[in-house]
């Protein structure tokens, strides 16, 4: 089967959540968001490329920070509402400079920072 974009199913604002995650480790790093384009430079590129709402602009993870996020695999759920992204990660993944975005745990209602940004 021929993977096309337009089979994925995106919000009304043409995007879709991608969860990026360590091919290696398992371990979650993050959820961006992408659009048809995002997606299709990041399985021609091997480089992950999100939709920025904010600045309404592509972002190739890394570019500017030097945080590499290769694609190892990209999958696809079982309601084709929402994107898998294996990833090789170099350095922080979180924009605090954090190893992933999921720093803070609620424990009995209080919030716990899990990790310190890396130096």
């Amino acid at each position: 089967m021929v993977f096309a974009s337009d089979s994925l199913k995106f919000d009304d604002k043409g995007l879709i959540p991608a969860i990026a995650q360590d091919a290696t480790s398992q371990e979650v790093l993050m959820m961006a968001w992408m659009n048809a384009e995002a997606v299709n430079r990041t399985l021609a590129t091997g480089r992950v490329t999100y939709w920025s709402r904010s600045r309404q602009a592509f972002w190739v993870k890394g570019e500017t920070s030097g945080h590499v996020q290769e694609l190892v695999s990209l999958r696809v759920d079982c309601d084709r509402d929402c994107l898998l992204v294996l990833v090789n990660q170099s350095g922080p993944a979180c924009h605090t400079n954090r190893r992933n975005c999921f720093y803070t745990a609620i424990v009995a209602g209080e919030e716990i920072e899990l990790m310190t940004p890396e130096t």
